[in-house]
């Protein structure tokens, strides 16, 4: 009895080594289908917190300090480009600094670079490189 319940103890153990593995090896594998990708492209505008734009078209100079703290606490961040489309900006799974950065520009002009995607009508930028305006 002991030895089936030894051998069913190292059969569950080594089956738990395998399926963690298998989730390591797949956690820096890309995200499914990216939609419609633009490629690479630099984008001048103001950044946004999504949050209270959409609801009341909150921007400006008046509203940075309120968009940097809505961004650093969490809300989404956008772009709002001076051809007057909007950018949902998200950070690149390798390396997010850029989109970190970014975040100290709230309710200011940058210039944004990076990898345009459209998904469902949304479009979004993944930030490589932000830089003051």
């Amino acid at each position: 009895m002991k030895a089936v319940k030894f051998s069913f103890s190292l059969i569950l153990s080594f089956a738990l080594v395998l399926l963690a593995g298998i989730g390591m090896a797949y956690g820096d594998e890309k995200h499914g289908d990216h939609g419609d990708m633009h490629g690479q492209m630099t984008v001048r505008g103001e950044i946004l917190d999504m949050a209270c734009y959409v609801a009341h078209e909150a921007k400006g100079p008046d509203h940075a300090a309120c968009a940097k703290r809505c961004v650093k606490g969490g809300q989404p961040m956008g772009l709002l480009a001076e051809d007057g489309n909007v950018y949902l900006l998200y950070a690149n799974h390798q390396d997010g600094s850029a989109f970190e950065e970014a975040k100290e520009f709230a309710g200011q002009k940058v210039e944004i670079s990076g990898v345009s995607a459209t998904q469902a009508g949304i479009k979004g930028l993944e930030v490589h490189k932000v830089k003051q305006l």
